[in-house]
């Protein structure tokens, strides 16, 4: 690790201790005691109030209300930050507003050099979503549904609340627990388990209308609903894959399963997962898929509808 790097990282982790100690340091970091000491010196030179104590169990801590030093990036941890950036842009993520300022921040601290190495870059790398017509770095107009970012502060306190989900029948309510929160087909999506129902339910971002507390009082223990979706989920797609069927498998895979390769050379696997028949969307996602892993599968268990899905879409091509 360069000096300029290790003394950033000495810097954040003292950040994160109201106490420590040059042996502490020294066995964190792999260094010996005279690096260390030396560390610790140009640290308090550049402004961190280190207050040291005397005696055989004396160290450092850092004065409280105090400001610390301006965090210092190297190039490469600059080119990290904006290239993130740049990936992720047009993706609709939430705190887009803060991004956008971060990014302006951080601009504004480099030197000419380090920006116009990030304006080649920007005008070399695309990725997924980016518009080649105007790759521009803090072009980040894609704001996310307005709920999204409610629901993560809702989360950050509980993962307890009722929900309200506008459909096309009109507006219903829910009582749930959210399990996961997942970005997938440029969609943002709730895994939640519906505390009434006792059973999964899958929910767009973009079709809440309100999220609210939901009591104490009649909520589910977080193990009675993990044992409870599990029932659920029983495993009723059963395939072997071929070494063709597992490429295919490499570029795309929709469904949240891993492969369980059945010989050393990881040519042939087993992959086992839970489809959910009655969300329709899902059912045809699953028959396209199926049909993109081409013939290289068996089939050793598949749900009736997927099957029937499968039969009717080939009878198309092959009447």
């Amino acid at each position: 690790m360069k000096k300029v790097e290790r003394i950033n990282t000495i810097m954040r982790y003292i950040n994160n201790r109201a106490h420590f100690t040059i042996s502490e340091i020294m066995q964190e970091f792999n260094i010996s005691r005279s690096t260390a000491i030396r560390d610790i010196r140009e640290i308090e030179a550049m402004g961190m109030p280190l207050i040291a104590e005397v005696g055989r169990d004396g160290g450092y801590f850092v004065m409280q209300n105090s400001v610390l030093p301006d965090v210092r990036f190297t190039d490469n941890e600059v080119k990290a930050l904006f290239i993130a950036f740049m990936a992720t842009r047009n993706l609709q993520l939430p705190y887009l507003k803060s991004r956008l300022s971060l990014a302006e921040k951080l601009l504004g601290l480099l030197s000419e050099d380090q920006q116009d190495d990030l304006v080649l870059l920007n005008q070399i790398l695309l990725f997924e979503g980016t518009n080649p017509n105007n790759p521009d770095l803090l072009d980040l107009s894609d704001l996310p549904h307005p709920m999204l970012e409610k629901l993560i502060q809702f989360l950050l306190m509980d993962r307890y609340f009722v929900i309200t989900i506008n459909e096309e029948e009109g507006s219903n309510t829910y009582p749930i627990y959210l399990m996961h929160l997942y970005r997938e087909k440029s969609r943002w999506m709730m895994e939640c388990f519906d505390i009434k129902e006792r059973k999964k339910l899958m929910v767009p971002v973009d079709h809440l209308g309100n999220i609210e507390p939901y009591s104490a009082k009649k909520r589910l223990s977080k193990k009675s609903i993990e044992k409870l979706s599990k029932q659920q989920e029983v495993e009723n797609l059963i395939l072997e894959l071929g070494p063709k069927a597992i490429a295919q498998f490499k570029k795309y895979h929709p469904i949240k399963a891993s492969l369980s390769y059945t010989n050393p050379f990881q040519t042939t696997a087993v992959l086992k997962t839970y489809i959910q028949v009655s969300d329709e969307e899902e059912l045809m996602d699953m028959i396209n898929w199926l049909l993109f892993l081409g013939e290289d599968i068996k089939i050793r268990e598949i749900p009736k509808e997927v099957l029937a899905g499968l039969r009717g879409r080939l009878s198309l091509y092959y009447p």
